[in-house]
Parts: structure tokens; sequence; C-alpha cells
């Protein structure tokens, strides 16, 4: 059975009208295909973003794992082609990022210390010139 078909060879169910042309819509129907048209092209949009933020999620996730797998390989002496290898993030816990976090702040705090020493001996030493 085939669908009915109008003069212009378009079957009457798919036919496209341009809503300011047809002759029998009132302007309240106008507007209601116009709101409708607007809402379908939103949602269209939305998927494909959604789409298209998988896949960088996706891919963002894959580099991240990557990183993880190959600072893994460095090795239980941590170290490849000899360098240091950084922490490895599957192993690494909390109280391994606390001795981290606090071995470099104990390090600034020596060299900090050692400056103010310096300059607190270039002081005694001014002191001393202009004295004399």
């Amino acid at each position: 059975m085939a669908a009915p078909r109008e003069p212009g060879g378009e079957a009457a169910f798919a036919r496209r009208i341009d809503p300011a042309r047809e002759p029998g819509l009132s302007p309240e129907q106008r507007l209601l295909m116009a709101q409708v048209e607007r809402a379908q092209r939103q949602r269209a949009l939305q998927r494909r973003l959604r789409g298209r933020n998988a896949l960088l999620a996706l891919g963002i996730g894959a580099v991240a794992f990557g990183i993880c797998i190959l600072w893994g390989r460095a090795g239980p002496g941590g170290t490849r082609r000899g360098r240091a290898a950084p922490a490895v993030f599957l192993n690494t816990t909390l109280p391994d990022g606390y001795t981290f976090y606090s071995v470099s702040q104990e390090r600034f705090l020596d060299e900090l210390e050692q400056e103010a020493e310096a300059a607190r001996a270039r002081a005694r030493a001014r002191a001393e010139s202009a004295a004399s």
C-alpha cells in the first residue's frame, strides 16, 4: 500500500510547509511551529555537545591513566634512565603526600634560615667595619 501522493510528487505526510506562506495557519499556529522548531534545534545541539563532552572526558581519563601507568613503570628503585621518577599515583596514599609536602617545607625553611644567617653575617661585618 503506497502513501497518498500530492500533485507535486511528494507524499502528503512528508511535505514540508513554510509557515509564512501557508494560507490556512493562524498567527498562534505559526508561533507554536516556530517554538517547536527552536526546541528541536536546541535538543539536537545539546545531544551533540553531550557526545563531545563524553569523548573529551574519556580522552582526558585515558591520558591521566596512561601517565599513571608510565610513571608506575619506573621500577622499585624509583629511577628510570638516570632520572628520579615522580610519585606513582596508584600507590600514593595521603600520608605519603603529606610526607612529601612536609619534606619540601623543611627544605625551604632550611634554605631560608641559611639566607638569614648569611644576611646577619654581612650585617655584622658592616657594623665592625663602620666601628673601626
